[in-house]
């Protein structure tokens, strides 16, 4: 596939006569809904080009809320498929969700389902104090692990991921820990362990995010590490890409030197942003899907521009009131340049937070780029 920038004037049709293809074509690989509105500045896949293929594992998170359709979209391009989720008490106990229709679909295309425990705990929220309890607390943990294999067991999960974060800095050392029996306990009996870990820069890189994430543990133990490159732009924080590229390269050069690049999977972001300008503290950006923002684009007339350091699209558009938004999304161009770095780390692959929406630009760039592997 090529990416082709929309300019103004353009029709649907001229630029399928272009390329050689027809206007239907193009509507359906970038899921156009009214293929008569393009928006300047906006990315097309269009195609053509050659790619230097190889293979790579594709992990992707959804909440049970997914629909049918939705999933049946998404599953011939994924690897693993992990529910979101089943939180963990502080005395090892698994709140359990509906996930029986998500394990039947995952494993209907060849998608190896990981059951997903986490440490959010009941009101919401990361809690340190759950992490801290499960951590060094042996008859919590070994609770926690009897229920684990109780859980993997009765749903016919293929393995584990561990999704703990907000973990107190003096944990560092029992989280390795951790993950050492974790891998004691799964690979002997044949299940796969996977993790998930915030995006540090630096091994002295500090805070409640970051410090207890020991990445050589992670990759010692794990068979696949999860990156979470993503959320530098997020809800209560002031606009920005939620994944520069410049920040994502930043992490992903300090993971290969800690973590055997065959086991990471880089984090890539299925959603988009709108804040309300000028920015004040505290209040919240709107999430939205990517599809969404680019239908948002057209309503209000807006045009797409590409912050070139962030490889990342946004625009800028005033609501019914008259207040200032900015929105900042991911579209064709922004997922290859993600695509091309995972490809110049050989990283084992990537991962989508999260699936509930199918955005078809996405998965058809990896496509034209990548094969994806399947269980």
């Amino acid at each position: 596939m090529e990416i082709y920038v929309v300019r103004g004037g353009d029709s649907l049709y001229g630029i399928a006569r272009r390329y050689g293809t027809d206007a239907a074509e193009l509507a359906r690989i970038n899921q156009l809904n009214d293929p008569a509105r393009l928006v300047p500045g906006m990315a097309l896949l269009v195609p053509g080009g050659t790619a230097d293929r190889r293979a790579i594992e594709v992990n992707a998170y959804a909440y049970p809320a997914i629909s049918d359709a939705v999933m049946a979209e998404t599953m011939p391009y994924l690897t693993f498929f992990c529910p979101f989720c089943y939180q963990a008490d502080a005395a090892g106990g698994l709140l359990p969700i509906e996930d029986a229709r998500m394990i039947a679909a995952a494993y209907a295309d060849n998608a190896a389902p990981l059951l997903t425990v986490t440490n959010l705990g009941r009101s919401g929220g990361f809690s340190g104090e759950i992490a801290h309890a499960l951590f060094t607390d042996k008859t919590a943990q070994d609770a926690l692990f009897e229920n684990i294999f109780s859980v993997l067991r009765m749903k016919n999960y293929y393995g584990v991921n561990f999704n703990i974060e907000y973990v107190y800095p003096y944990d560092r050392d029992s989280y390795s820990q951790f993950l050492r029996r974790a891998a004691d306990e799964l690979h002997p009996r044949g299940y796969f362990l996977s993790t998930a870990i915030a995006p540090k820069e630096s091994a002295e890189q500090e805070g409640l995010l970051y410090t207890a994430h020991d990445y050589a543990a992670h990759g010692r133990y794990a068979d696949r590490v999860i990156i979470m490159t993503y959320e530098w732009g997020y809800t209560y924080g002031p606009p920005m890409a939620t994944a520069p590229l410049n920040k994502v390269e930043e992490v992903v050069q300090y993971a290969v030197s800690q973590i055997p690049p065959e086991k990471l999977l880089m984090g890539i972001p299925n959603y988009a942003y709108d804040w309300t300008l000028p920015f004040v503290k505290g209040n919240a950006a709107q999430a939205i899907s990517n599809n969404r923002a680019i239908e948002l684009a057209r309503e209000v007339g807006a045009e797409i521009m590409y912050d070139e350091t962030a490889q990342t699209p946004y625009y800028n558009y005033y609501d019914s009131n008259g207040q200032q938004h900015v929105v900042w999304f991911e579209d064709a161009r922004s997922v290859a340049a993600k695509m091309q770095l995972l490809r110049n780390y050989d990283l084992a692959g990537y991962s989508i937070w999260t699936v509930m929406s199918f955005y078809k630009p996405m998965m058809t760039v990896m496509d034209s780029m990548f094969d994806i592997i399947k269980i």
